[in-house]
């Protein structure tokens, strides 16, 4: 019988025999390393998370103040999924990624919105080098993409900043111009760092980084626009432009970094701007409890998926 030259040729330093083609993609790991223990870790720390913050949310008070009309639920549920939609789109052109990439992009957010920021993108991290078959080193993309999305929102609460001094100034919220300015210098000297280092720090060719740019740049913006629409089908006294304005004010707030009790300056303002205190307090409220809410219940369904996978192992 005869035997082919591979079957003969001598092992090479990956277990293949030598002489094949090099080029060929790397069959997805089996083993379980750094990469697996990591993410289970994470796993394990976002169940823990979703189970003791679930025990001290109200779902039947939550239930009984959401909006039960349609059009709410698909606005709510096209601001929650913009930036996991974002993501996939980039990945899906810098890595190819197949559909459960969407699962993994979900489970990075929850994950930095439940346990702390940026431990969904090392889960991200974990779960792209699990697969050397589609991309050989993510590091780097994870990582660029990070960055620019912070610089994309950074650029748009700089371009805010400037179009709402003003107001800021009128309304007398009690806002420190010294934090203000500094917060917009610290914005600055970051931005100029990044852009002064980013042949060292970016990894990415620079039409990839500038596609990774324009996709933050419209998640941002969208989100500030959905979160508006929806707040204005939840309380639809008031015009949607005016709930856009505030989403985009509640934006520049968040992003100030030296700016003490930014949840009390926000609640003043939207007293302010809409009125109704009691009912935008009630509408506020509602909303962070209505995103907790999905946060959790994404979170166990993902978890309890990623557990049925195991014991399928």
């Amino acid at each position: 019988m005869l035997r082919s030259d591979a079957a003969t040729a001598p092992a090479g330093p990956e277990g293949l025999p030598e002489g094949l083609p090099t080029g060929l993609p790397a069959l997805p790991r089996t083993e379980r390393g750094w990469t697996w223990w990591v993410g289970t870790a994470i796993t394990l720390a976002v169940l823990v998370a979703a189970l003791t913050q679930l025990a001290q949310l109200d779902l039947a008070q939550v239930a009984a103040v959401v909006p039960s009309s349609p059009a709410f639920w698909i606005v709510f549920a096209l601001s929650y999924f913009a930036g996991v939609l974002g993501d996939f789109v980039i990945f899906r052109r810098l890595w190819q990624i197949p559909a459960a990439g969407f699962f993994a992009l979900l489970r990075k957010l929850i994950g930095n919105e439940l346990v702390t920021g940026y431990v969904g993108d090392l889960y991200f991290y974990t779960w792209a080098r699990q697969r050397t078959a589609m991309i050989s080193a993510p590091f780097g993309a994870v990582k660029d993409v990070a960055i620019l999305s912070a610089m994309a929102a950074n650029a748009i609460t700089m371009v805010l900043m400037l179009l709402a001094y003003p107001l800021l100034d009128q309304l007398r919220l009690g806002i420190d111009t010294t934090a203000f300015f500094g917060s917009v210098a610290l914005m600055l000297v970051i931005s100029s760092g990044v852009l002064l280092f980013r042949k060292k720090l970016f990894s990415l060719p620079a039409p990839d980084l500038w596609y990774v740019t324009g996709i933050q740049t419209a998640r941002v913006i969208a989100t500030l626009v959905l979160t508006g629409l929806c707040w204005h089908l939840a309380l639809p006294a008031e015009s949607v432009e005016l709930w856009v304005l505030l989403s985009a004010m509640r934006m520049l707030l968040s992003r100030l970094p030296f700016l003490p009790n930014k949840d009390v300056v926000f609640a003043a303002l939207a007293v302010f701007m809409i009125g109704q205190d009691a009912q935008v307090g009630a509408l506020m409220a509602m909303m962070a409890s209505l995103l907790l809410a999905t946060h959790l219940g994404l979170g166990l369904l993902l978890v309890g998926g990623e557990a049925f996978g195991w014991r399928k192992k």
